[in-house]
């Protein structure tokens, strides 16, 4: 099993940014497509924004589109998210993963967006 590693996340007031970082162990992580989840409390885990292998590919929830972006580093096993102009509404927990077939989920990072 891949593990994965998030850091990045932390307090930030409403229209900040904040670039999440995650690590993933073992060799064949350039061969994924790759993608980055939220989960804010009583709610379900959702997919933020999504990325091919290559990197040429790229996907985001309706929600985030314009102010996310998701990019990677195949020589680093490193996938990130850059999250611009943030909302209250964008707290959660967030955690990347493998699209398919999925790996164990990480510790997650919190991301609070509050005044």
């Amino acid at each position: 099993q891949v593990q994965l590693v998030e850091s990045g996340g932390g307090l930030v007031q409403p229209g900040g940014s904040l670039r999440l970082s995650c690590t993933a162990s073992g060799s064949s992580f350039r061969l994924y497509a790759m993608a980055w989840y939220r989960q804010a409390p009583g709610k379900q885990r959702e997919l933020v924004a999504e990325i091919s292998s290559s990197g040429s590919n790229l996907r985001y929830a309706d929600s985030v589109k314009g102010r996310f972006t998701i990019s990677r580093d195949n020589a680093k096993n490193t996938v990130y998210l850059q999250m611009n102009s943030l909302k209250p509404e964008d707290t959660a927990v967030y955690y990347c993963n493998r699209v398919y077939p999925p790996s164990n989920w990480g510790q997650g990072t919190q991301v609070t967006v509050s005044s």
